[in-house]
């Protein structure tokens, strides 16, 4: 593919946002998405443009499994197949299990991982049929891998991540199309920056939080000609949190 295209989902901030500009520098043409903040993915398109890339924006729902299909394929059919996937958006309701509201389940559930299938769902064939050895990237959390207080609905979410990851990096895997996941710590962002920091930095082995470029340059890296044997891997970025 001489034009490398890679859509990177909640890319109007945090992860998303340091991602786009991190493959823009690259060399990747950047799809980015927002939901609801046009203007803050307006500000990440006009830097990338200052950076002498290009790109484009895409605003959807991920969990409107319609709208999704039907703005994926109208870009796709009017664009080209994209080389590179990056499912970054998602959402928290934090609350303890006995309080728990139904809302609070169901619409996380069906944005983090609804949201895996919905967005994909449109575009894997696609990526098929047209022979591109391409790139997927889903985002988990420490959360997914050992649980947290207060976050079972996230949890279950992003534990629901890593096996659709593993097993979809089974289905792809002859068609050089790699499918990995990353599981972020702690990392400076808007949803963390009202956290206990000083208390969560002393059980964080580095005794700090992540930073969002930290996690980009993996994506990067996985993005990658480089990383073509490496698939079905879920890849922690946390300070040495988890072991």
């Amino acid at each position: 593919m001489d034009k490398k295209q890679v859509l990177i989902t909640g890319s109007s901030r945090g992860i998303g946002r340091e991602t786009a500009f991190y493959l823009a520098k690259n060399g990747y043409e950047v799809v980015l998405h927002c939901n609801s903040n046009l203007a803050k993915a307006e500000e990440v398109l006009h830097e990338i443009k200052n950076l002498g890339a290009n790109g484009r924006i895409l605003q959807f729902n991920i969990a409107d499994r319609e709208e999704c299909r039907r703005i994926l394929l109208k870009d796709t059919q009017d664009n080209g197949i994209y080389y590179g996937i990056v499912l970054n958006a998602g959402i928290a309701k934090d609350n303890v299990f006995p309080l728990l509201e139904d809302n609070e389940w169901d619409d996380v559930l069906n944005t983090n991982l609804g949201g895996f299938y919905n967005v994909l769902k449109p575009l894997v064939m696609s990526m098929i049929t047209e022979k591109v050895k391409g790139r997927i990237i889903a985002m988990s959390s420490i959360s997914g891998l050992c649980g947290n207080r207060g976050q079972v609905n996230y949890s279950a979410s992003k534990a629901g991540i890593i096996g659709a990851v593993k097993a979809l990096a089974l289905e792809l895997a002859k068609r050089s199309i790699t499918v990995n996941c990353i599981a972020p710590g702690v990392i400076e962002s808007d949803m963390t920056m009202n956290l206990p920091s000083d208390e969560l930095k002393k059980v964080i082995p580095m005794k700090r939080f992540g930073k969002a470029k930290e996690v980009a340059s993996l994506v990067n890296y996985l993005m990658s000609e480089d990383a073509g044997y490496i698939t079905g891997q879920v890849i922690s970025v946390n300070g040495g949190l988890y072991q």
